[in-house]
């Protein structure tokens, strides 16, 4: 039996970006004959792209950054938002980085683990814009030195390029996303993860839902970053307490989040092509290039409060609805 022709194209969401080998084009090409057009019937966007209101067709945003998603602009979104919806469908980050089935029912030699663990902890960062994240790695750096290999405090002697090669040897990794936001969680505590180190975690306050908060230091579980950096030191002076945060499953009673689930991915994809497909024009397809504009040159909020007054509640209403 023949595949449905489905055209698609993407934004360069990062540098190197491949548009036909990626998390979405894979998943959709299980199913779909899929191609990269210029007239697509799917455009995936992100935040820093602007070019997509030339696309006529089903937009769908998806972040890696903790923005929120417009739906006077989209017309589905993946983001890290809470809750799941007709529109919107949380996918965080760190399940399109590794095939995140392999952290269940790994096995685990804490022993050896532990041998192999020869350095204290470490810290890779370029953006140096978290005062919150500078702040902390300073405070632990007066305990032990924590090696530095981004260009944040870069204190090694030179800008580390195989992030995995590098913390593999470390007991802790700082894993503290550049902002915190409930449902916000990258790439930044699953590495650790991957390389059997412990992850000192602050971003999510809800990350117990992405992963064991056993298996891993949490930030939001302690009343200040003094009590953090204490638990830490008790870790590192005792072993045994170490290989307990080894041992335990990477996910909550090792079972992945449904949100990450290939399953529901591909389901929520193909509830988006069934919508292209509908053939009916959307309202707030009809009205969404006047309203980029707005969005994009009216910087004063009082002006862009204006002109939106010009379109009628009831159509505001329901374009928003998500």
């Amino acid at each position: 039996m023949s595949k449905t022709a489905l055209k698609i194209n993407f934004s360069a969401f990062w540098p190197g970006f491949n548009k036909t080998d990626n998390f979405f084009y894979n998943l959709l090409a299980e199913k779909y004959e899929v191609t990269i057009s210029e007239q697509p019937d799917i455009y995936f966007y992100d935040a820093f792209d602007t070019g997509h209101i030339k696309y006529n067709c089903t937009k769908v945003f998806f972040t890696g950054e903790n923005v929120r998603p417009d739906f006077m602009l989209c017309d589905f979104a993946f983001s890290f938002d809470y809750p799941v919806t007709k529109r919107n469908y949380r996918l965080p980050l760190y399940a399109l980085y590794h095939d995140v089935t392999t952290l269940i029912n790994r096995p685990v030699d804490a022993e050896a683990i532990l041998k192999s663990k020869t350095k204290f902890c470490c810290f890779l960062v370029s953006n140096a814009g978290s005062e919150i994240r500078n702040s902390f790695f300073q405070e632990l750096s007066k305990y032990k030195q924590v090696d530095s290999g981004g260009r944040a405090f870069n204190n090694i002697g030179y800008f580390v390029d195989d992030k995995w090669a590098f913390i593999k040897d470390y007991k802790f990794v700082i894993a503290f996303e550049n902002t915190s936001y409930p449902g916000y969680t990258t790439e930044k505590i699953y590495e650790p993860l991957i390389n059997s180190c412990v992850p000192i975690y602050w971003g999510n306050p809800l990350v117990e839902k992405d992963f064991n908060t056993k298996a891993f230091i949490n930030c939001h579980e302690y009343a200040s970053f003094e009590d953090v950096i204490k638990r830490i030191i008790e870790v590192d002076n005792n072993d045994e307490l170490y290989k307990q945060y080894l041992t335990q499953p990477v996910f909550t009673n090792n079972v992945l989040n449904d949100d990450v689930k290939k399953e529901n991915i591909a389901a929520r994809l193909n509830e988006i092509v069934a919508y292209h497909f509908n053939g009916k024009i959307k309202l707030h397809q009809k009205i969404r290039p006047a309203y980029f504009l707005v969005k994009n040159t009216a910087r004063n909020l009082n002006t862009q409060f204006a002109i939106l007054k010009t379109i009628p509640k009831r159509v505001l209403k329901k374009l928003s609805h998500s």
